[in-house]
């Protein structure tokens, strides 16, 4: 550890010494030739543009710049983007938990969607499970803030996160990426793609992504917080005509890391089990237990799919496009809640989902107009099978619940051009969303339950049995207005209304709760925005900044209550709770600024500032709004980097140096002190060299150079089981990575 801290100590001193060394002023453009920052350019809107001249809250991430700052999955993006938060999921290492704006979602249930969507290559990916993608063969990332509904397929309240891999080259491309870092880290990325003829080009990449634990389960000897990942990604390019654009791609993960347990902050309180010194330390014992035989105390995470797209030109001004995909995903874990190697509180899970969705697009361009119309259909099945195993108890609560989705949906969104100047935009969805349910709970005695390999448990009571269907219809608008107030400013001000489905929680339990068997209802947010784009200091300047306010109505939050159901005065079990919690007001401002201080030095910039508030949440006919909080939404978060680029003649020395802030966070909607994390601060920095010819680089990153301890997640079941159960999970700790990449 001490020769880790003293590598990254000499990373960031490095860096800071160059930006202290560097630091002279800007020349004037007729003191040197014209230099200014790279355009960047985006498909926020369906079609290829300037970031600066949407008119839309977007930050996007180009593959250059994220090698150069040694990102490796989507939380790294996370701490850039202003009012976003991006970790993994408590227990696991692939499951997405993502918020914008206070909007999100914490916990992955079966059937719930995700208020913030995410796409790969325009395909919306509808459960959370295996979503924290890592970041290998990429174009770039966008990440778009405030409702998509009137441009994207699916519904997005919150945002969209968009990730889009680069089209395949007309010469034959070869590059292999090797790295290896602390926790013997050991990854390597191959990518080949080769043009059979004018008209068909193939590709594919492989991943293999491996790391020991941060820390170590005393229990089992196994590693905690490790990585073992094998990935797959191959595509084929028809180009049979001028005006016709065919691609088939297929995906593969296979997620084979370790069950994760979180870090207890008391002993236990039957067992007596002491607080381990190391947060990444476990004594989990859950995965060695008969409980859940019929998984084998397996941990996995298997995820696939099948994409096709086809783009037509009927004309220079009309583009007909249509996009089918199917995904499905499925994992087998076991969660130790308990964290120690009694069987106090554990659950053996099974997640099974899949998904079909088509869609359709007219994008157009001519004279005046602008816009894109679609229609979007998805067939959704999402189920969970899991036990709840009070061992110290022997009894056993087991969930069984399948969600389907059928929904369809038409959109449009128009820009005219009044003037040179002035554009105005409308836009609109027409929403008809299905949800299904059926759902079955049952209590029995013995450690697990029949459905999980248990056939000598005996059934005691059925808490829920039911099946039911809602329908949820919506029509969502949007209208802005954005004015150029120069060649290199433009201000735009907009509405825009997010909607998302109500649905049923898979783990709730009629009997004790009739109103579960209803399910929730949707949720919608109307946003308000006003924001600036400015390029100025000849180029060398780039500012963006959006005022925001929502209006966050019936917010759907997703929780667990303790539960006693055969009245013998102990908990055992718990029942999923969906809530419609009345009213929130979310408001903030944000900015984003790139500057090139010299030809060499270049600053980054960002930071928000929410004011985020639940106005209404009525229990018991009482208004606890004061005692209720919004999840995962700092009231600030910031972020400075700098890059100072060192031309030489056979090359370029690029160095990074960044720190990000954020500010305290709860974990869910009222306050648990042992899992929720105060303000904390993180620091990264880099040297990569890249050779002129550009066919192999050289690069040194280091991560939470002070390594620093922060909590992502936790569980807060101190009443079920004997043990107190209280548990929080953890960021990663200090790494450092060295990488090769050479391309043939």
């Amino acid at each position: 550890m001490k020769s880790r801290r003293t590598l990254c100590a000499a990373l960031l001193t490095s860096v800071a010494a160059t930006s202290l060394l560097t630091t002279v002023p800007v020349l004037a453009a007729d003191d040197e030739d014209s230099v200014g920052l790279e355009e960047i350019q985006v498909t926020a809107r369906r079609r290829t543009e300037s970031l600066q001249d949407v008119p839309i809250a977007v930050t996007a991430f180009s593959a250059d710049k994220l090698a150069l700052t040694g990102a490796s999955d989507l939380t790294d993006i996370a701490q850039v983007a202003p009012s976003v938060t991006i970790e993994p999921s408590r227990a696991t290492n692939s499951t997405l938990t993502a918020f914008i704006r206070g909007v999100g979602q914490q916990d992955p249930l079966a059937g719930f969607e995700q208020g913030v969507a995410l796409y790969v290559d325009d395909v919306y990916i509808a459960r959370p499970q295996g979503a924290l993608l890592d970041i290998y063969d990429i174009e770039r990332i966008e990440v778009l803030r405030g409702p998509q509904g009137t441009l994207y397929g699916r519904n997005a309240v919150g945002g969209a996160i968009k990730y889009v891999t680069k089209r395949l080259s007309d010469e034959p491309e070869f590059s292999l990426k090797l790295s290896y870092g602390t926790y013997n880290q050991i990854d390597a990325v191959a990518k080949g793609s080769v043009p059979l003829s004018d008209k068909v080009r193939v590709g594919a990449t492989v991943a293999s992504l491996n790391r020991d634990g941060f820390g170590k389960n005393l229990t089992t000897g196994e590693d905690q917080y490790n990585k073992q990942i094998l990935a797959a990604r191959a595509s084929i390019e028809l180009m049979p005509s001028e005006s016709l654009f065919i691609r088939v791609a297929a995906d593969y993960t296979d997620d084979d890391s370790n069950a994760v347990a979180g870090h207890r902050p008391y002993p236990g309180r039957v067992s007596g089990d002491p607080v381990l010194d190391d947060v990444y330390d476990t004594t989990a014992g859950a995965t060695l237990s008969t409980a859940n035989s019929d998984i084998h105390g397996n941990n996995e995470v298997h995820s696939k799919g099948l994409y096709g797209s086809v783009e037509y030109e009927a004309s220079e001004s009309l583009t007909l496009k249509s996009i089918t995909a199917y995904r499905e995903d499925y994992t087998e874990s076991v969660i130790d809640f308990d964290s120690l190697a009694v069987d106090d509180f554990d659950a053996p899970v099974i997640y099974d989902n899949s998904q079909f969705s088509q869609e359709f697009q007219a994008l157009f361009n001519s004279g005046k107009w602008h816009g894109v119309a679609g229609f979007y259909y998805l067939d959704a099945s999402a189920s969970n099978d899991f036990d709840v195993v009070l061992g110290q108890l022997g009894v056993t609560a087991y969930t069984g619940g399948t969600v389907d989705t059928k929904a369809w949906s038409a959109f449009a969104d128009i820009t005219y051009d009044m003037n040179d100047n002035l554009s105005l935009s409308v836009g609109g969805r027409y929403t008809n969303d299905k949800r299904s349910a059926d759902i079955f709970r049952g209590t029995y005695l013995g450690k697990g339950s029949p459905f999980l390999g248990n056939d000598a448990a005996i059934l005691l009571a059925t808490t829920s049995d039911f099946e039911n269907d809602r329908t949820f219809k919506d029509f969502s608008p949007r209208f802005a207005v954005d004015y150029k107030l120069s060649d290199d400013a433009k201000v735009y001000a907009s509405y825009s209304r997010g909607f998302k489905a109500g649905s049923f929680d898979p783990r709730g339990a009629n009997f004790s709760s009739p109103e579960v068997e209803d399910g929730f209802d949707a949720e919608t947010l109307d946003s308000f925005e006003l924001g600036l784009k400015s390029t100025w200091m000849e180029g060398r300047a780039r500012t963006n900044i959006a005022l925001f306010y929502s209006d966050y109505k019936d917010m759907q939050i997703p929780g667990s209550l303790p539960i006693d159901s055969d009245n013998d005065g102990v908990n055992d079990g718990f029942v999923g709770t969906v809530t419609n919690a009345g009213k929130a007001r979310i408001k903030g401002i944000e900015f984003e600024g790139l500057f090139l201080l010299t030809e060499q030095l270049t600053l980054q910039t960002t930071f928000n500032v929410l004011d985020a508030d639940i106005v209404e949440w009525i229990l018991n006919d009482v208004n606890v709004a004061d005692q209720r909080a919004v999840q995962n939404t700092p009231e600030f978060m910031s972020y400075v980097g700098l890059t100072y680029a060192i031309p030489m003649s056979s090359g370029t020395l690029s160095l990074n140096g960044n720190w990000s802030h954020k500010g305290s966070v709860v974990q869910f909607e009222t306050p648990v002190p042992e899992i929720d994390q105060k303000a904390y601060d993180l620091a990264n920095a880099s040297i990569v060299w890249t050779a002129e010819d550009n066919k192999w680089s050289l690069g040194l990153h280091g991560k939470n150079l002070f390594d620093t301890r922060y909590k992502t997640a936790g569980y807060n079941f101190p009443t079920l089981g004997l043990e107190n159960n209280i548990t929080t999970f953890y960021g990663p700790p200090l790494t450092v990575t060295a990488t090769l990449t050479v391309n043939f």
